[in-house]
């Protein structure tokens, strides 16, 4: 069904989330939400458009991994690290809202994306400096990630911003206890690379982000807990930024959001979940992020068994994530982005349904 739609592009996408987003503002009776997300896509489109000028003075253009597809090549040299100006707005916003409610909640937040968003920006310019992209290593990445995130869980933990009890409904969740802990550790993590995986083709991280942070941003709403609502907002502000960043990034890409846009997104998108115990929703939400990364470790581990077994690895995919496997198998890269926004949306939706009807 999906691979008869024609087209489901840029303004398909832009239209059909900002109808829902009007439709949830009508039901809630609150038009803030609407009103923060279209603000935000046009500061978002503002701050990229005037980005773009400068990313290309200052020479900042991405280095295509020669392993990967022959036809990304030809991105080489596209302006990169666009992630400065979807994710630096969104920390104003959230400062100025920490500053005038003297949350510790938002504080904790605020600190836990800004280093994620400080480990990508580190990533994108070093890659760019050792004209390869090659920045920071696979396992320095991950000890930065994981202090972060540690110092952002024992924090919201000690001070009960983590509730251990994982809501599936409003009448049963399941009490985790002390796993709560690991678990919130996989979350923040896990979403947080899993977005960086997914960027690997125009408009796939930004036009997914956009659509679950509408997904959470709703889910929160539905809570109806006065206290959760200041997150919401922050999910529908996000869900403008990366429409506004997707009208320059979708194909042929004028700017890629590097790993200072995607690791910012994913751990907005963790820290959000846990601090308003929205875990199990995001997780359908999150469907296409967490089938990339698992393609990634199957691919990986597969090889790694056969290798020992063989001595010679083989794979399942023609390649990891799972979108390039699609584009090996000769399908073009805008309807693999399309019908991975569709199924996305898709998810979004079940995610809701369940939501209502459990």
């Amino acid at each position: 069904m999906i691979g008869k739609i024609k087209e489901f592009n840029f303004k398909s996408l832009l239209i059909l989330n900002t109808f829902a987003l009007l439709v949830t503002s009508y039901t809630f009776k609150n038009f803030i939400c609407i009103g923060v997300y279209i603000l935000f896509f046009f500061i978002s489109l503002f701050s990229t458009k005037n980005g773009l000028r400068i990313i290309k003075k200052l020479n900042f253009l991405q280095n295509i991994r020669t392993e990967g597809p022959a036809n990304h090549l030809k991105k080489s040299d596209t302006p990169t690290m666009g992630g400065i100006f979807m994710i630096i707005p969104f920390l104003l916003f959230l400062l100025l809202i920490t500053i005038n409610l003297s949350s510790l909640k938002l504080f904790i937040l605020l600190l836990t994306i800004f280093g994620f968003f400080i480990t990508g920006f580190l990533d994108d310019y070093l890659s760019i400096k050792n004209k390869g992209n090659t920045g920071l290593k696979a396992k320095e990445k991950f000890t930065i990630q994981s202090i972060i995130a540690i110092l952002f869980i024992l924090l919201a933990y000690k001070k009960d911003f983590i509730n251990p009890l994982i809501v599936v409904s409003d009448s049963w969740g399941i009490n985790m206890n002390i796993f709560i802990l690991p678990i919130s550790f996989v979350v923040l993590v896990g979403i947080s690379n899993s977005v960086n995986l997914t960027d690997g083709l125009d408009g796939l991280a930004a036009g997914c982000s956009g659509i679950v942070f509408y997904g959470l941003g709703t889910e929160i709403l539905m809570k109806g807990q006065q206290e959760l609502f200041i997150f919401s907002i922050l999910c529908y502000s996000m869900s403008g930024v990366c429409l506004g960043f997707l009208k320059y990034n979708c194909y042929p890409a004028k700017i890629f959001m590097g790993d200072t846009g995607s690791l910012s997104i994913g751990a907005i998108l963790g820290s959000i979940a846990l601090l308003t115990n929205s875990v199990f929703t995001l997780t359908i939400f999150s469907g296409i992020f967490i089938i990339e990364s698992l393609s990634v470790m199957i691919q990986v581990g597969f090889f790694k068994i056969t290798k020992r077994l063989f001595q010679k690895g083989k794979r399942i995919f023609l390649m990891s994530p799972l979108h390039h496997h699609f584009e090996l198998k000769g399908i073009k890269e805008q309807k693999i982005v399309e019908n991975f926004w569709i199924i996305n949306i898709l998810l979004v939706i079940l995610g809701i349904v369940l939501k209502i009807n459990l």
